[in-house]
């Protein structure tokens, strides 16, 4: 139905331990921030809560704004170099979440072996590990 926004493609460690690298995987249709990042933070503060901040590499995305707005709420989004494959997202006060992100244009196999990697509980491999296959 054109106009429903889609859901993001998530995965979440399942025991929310925060005993391994990342808490969990985003794969993104697109590098544009404005298009993807809102519906991410959506999902997210369903699961754990409002999100006050996005850290990313804004070599990795399109037209990184100050801010986005997700839930009638802004996001505040910190910029950060070297690291296209990870996005920070911080709940309250310095509470911070590390997702694996998957290029948009990543086969779907790759994709999804990625992403189980990331989100399994204890998981220390690092991203560019992961996301070869």
């Amino acid at each position: 139905m054109p106009g429903v926004p889609l859901l993001p493609r998530l995965v979440l460690e399942p025991t929310m331990s925060r005993e391994g690298v990342f808490d969990g995987a985003w794969w993104p249709r697109s590098n544009h921030v404005l298009a993807e990042l809102p519906d991410l933070i959506t999902a997210l503060g369903a699961h754990l809560g409002r999100i006050i901040r996005a850290g990313l590499d804004t070599s990795a995305w399109d037209g990184v704004p100050q801010s986005v707005v997700a839930n009638g709420l802004a996001v505040r989004i910190n910029w950060f170099a070297g690291s296209d494959a990870t996005i920070s997202l911080t709940r309250g006060f310095q509470d911070h979440f590390l997702l694996l992100v998957v290029p948009p244009g990543t086969a779907p196999g790759t994709a999804a072996s990625a992403m189980a990697r990331a989100s399994a509980t204890g998981n220390h491999t690092p991203a560019a590990e992961l996301l070869l296959g």
